[in-house]
């Protein structure tokens, strides 16, 4: 497939690259300093503000589907659904993050006490993302939250995929590596699984 990939030089972002360029997939690497991404074969860096939508058609048209891995408080969820649907890309996947898993029935994880206070801001804007995209009826959207901790580490190949709970192991630990996070989402880009829906992957 052809992806364009926003937020390609992040943490997550470029380990998705790698996944789905091992793959197969030719990628339009976006970013603010694409001059940072390494040459590979399949993938060509474009420079890219998702704060200008105009902008954002130019780069994702004709493309087969966007992901986007980019910080939810540095970008405008409703401006990015317009430029996804203006570029007449049909399906947006989207690096979610883990705080508004519920941990008790209607109790989601950035509700909890415990929740670490400098990482509100990131998980209140995550929430009112994956918001926007309930409530879009025509796009092909996905959301993808990876458990508590998200770490670099191995490509294990051997997680689980959940719903709207955080998952958590044997131990009570809650956590994923992001090379085995990269692999779920690209697994949903080739098997769509959860149309217009979040799920979530662990250990």
């Amino acid at each position: 497939m052809k992806i364009a990939l926003l937020g390609a030089t992040g943490n997550v972002g470029s380990r998705i690259l790698v996944e789905a360029e091992n793959r197969g997939h030719d990628i339009t690497a976006i970013a603010r300093r694409p001059d940072t991404i390494a040459p590979r074969a399949r993938v060509t860096p474009q420079r890219g503000d998702v704060t200008k939508e105009a902008e954002l058609v130019r780069l994702l048209s004709g493309h087969d589907a966007v992901i986007s891995a980019i910080k939810f408080f540095r970008s405008d969820a409703a401006l990015v659904i317009r430029a996804v649907k203006s570029s007449v890309v049909s399906r947006l996947l989207v690096v979610g993050g883990a705080a508004t898993l519920e941990v008790a029935p209607g109790v989601a994880l950035v509700d909890t006490p415990e929740f670490p206070e400098e990482y509100k801001k990131e998980a209140l804007a995550g929430r009112s993302w994956l918001q926007a995209l309930r409530a879009e009826t025509s796009l092909h959207w996905t959301f993808l939250s990876p458990s508590a901790l998200l770490i670099p580490g191995t490509r294990t190949a051997r997680f689980r995929l959940g719903r709207d709970e955080l998952l958590v192991d044997a131990t009570g630990q809650s956590h994923i590596s992001i090379e085995d996070f990269a692999m779920a989402m690209i697994d949903e880009l080739e098997n769509p699984r959860h149309a217009r829906q979040r799920f979530t992957v662990g250990y």
